[in-house]
């Protein structure tokens, strides 16, 4: 596998710090990986190289507020000064622009894992047509009333705290009860994966499990709840390949109900190819699982069956 990292600029004067990973052979298509929130795309590695070796070129850039593309562990968090989930699909679909420039006429597929694939979801309604199709990690469905709330805690924390403010409140209500399934609790992280060695290493690494600010629960929050109105969802393209990956003991999705309620809303919009797997006790990282190479595999299946 040759590694290479760059930046971009993007549109709006931010630099995007991208890794890209490329087989030593021929190349068979790309794939761009969307990371989640709270960590980096250099923990993509692993599977980047699986990929490279089944002839794959993998991007995957830094979001604003994590990695290298933050700069620095203080500026992490903070995305942007309006509508940051927005400008992070925006990056991701400049990041696109640059790999299908590079390469003509391949397949390009878009994998986004827990927050990426929330990012990833509103991707596909507004640039799907570019895509061969779409691996969602770790995801969720529609959220219920409880979204309306957390949308007023956020509003009246930035009211009181500004923007930028890391927010302890926001923080604990998002992730306070994920860890409530696996008692007795090792770490904090233990909704993350089985292999205590990956916890153990998400912890070490000071780029991630970061609280975030007021600004990005807010803009997330509202980006979850206008993404899935009528007119969002039925801008995905019906004939882009969809395939939903997660644990049954993942909390972000629900245990599987949130994928499965997902899953049936794409089938309701005549979208033809949808598929989903749920791995027994898998938790969210399905990746970083003790399972991982099973996960990968029929990740690798898929993709080879949609070239």
């Amino acid at each position: 596998m040759v590694n290479k990292t760059f930046y971009f600029k993007d549109s709006d004067g931010v630099n995007i710090f991208v890794y890209k990973w490329m087989p030593e052979g021929d190349i068979k298509g790309v794939i761009q990986i969307a990371h989640g929130m709270a960590e980096t795309a250099a923990r993509y590695e692993r599977f980047a190289e699986f990929l490279t070796k089944n002839g794959y070129v993998v991007f995957a850039n830094d979001h604003r507020g994590h990695g290298k593309t933050a700069g620095s562990v203080e500026k992490l968090g903070y995305i942007a000064d309006e509508d940051g989930f927005n400008w992070m699909v925006k990056d991701m679909h400049e990041l696109n622009c640059i790999i299908r420039d590079e390469y003509k006429n391949m397949p390009v597929f878009l994998f986004g894992h827990s927050m990426g694939s929330f990012l990833s979801q509103r991707y596909i309604q507004l640039y799907g047509k570019d895509l061969t199709g779409v691996i969602l990690s770790g995801t969720n469905g529609k959220q219920g009333p409880i979204i309306d709330l957390g949308i007023f805690v956020a509003s009246i924390e930035i009211k009181k705290h500004g923007r930028k403010e890391k927010s302890e409140l926001l923080n604990n209500m998002s992730f306070g009860s994920y860890n409530k399934a696996f008692k007795p609790c090792r770490t904090d992280f233990d909704w993350l994966n089985r292999d205590e060695a990956e916890v153990d290493k998400y912890i070490k690494d000071p780029y991630c499990g970061t609280v975030f600010t007021t600004s990005f629960y807010y803009d997330l929050l509202r980006a979850l709840k206008d993404m899935y109105r009528h007119k969002n969802i039925n801008a995905i393209p019906k004939e882009l390949p969809i395939y939903i990956m997660a644990g049954t003991m993942d909390p972000v999705g629900n245990k599987g109900k949130g994928v499965i309620k997902l899953y049936n809303m794409y089938k309701s919009l005549n979208i033809k190819d949808v598929k989903y797997k749920l791995y027994k006790d898998g938790r969210h990282e399905i990746l970083n699982e003790i399972n991982k190479d099973e996960v990968m595999t029929d990740i690798g299946t898929w993709l080879n069956n949609h070239m």
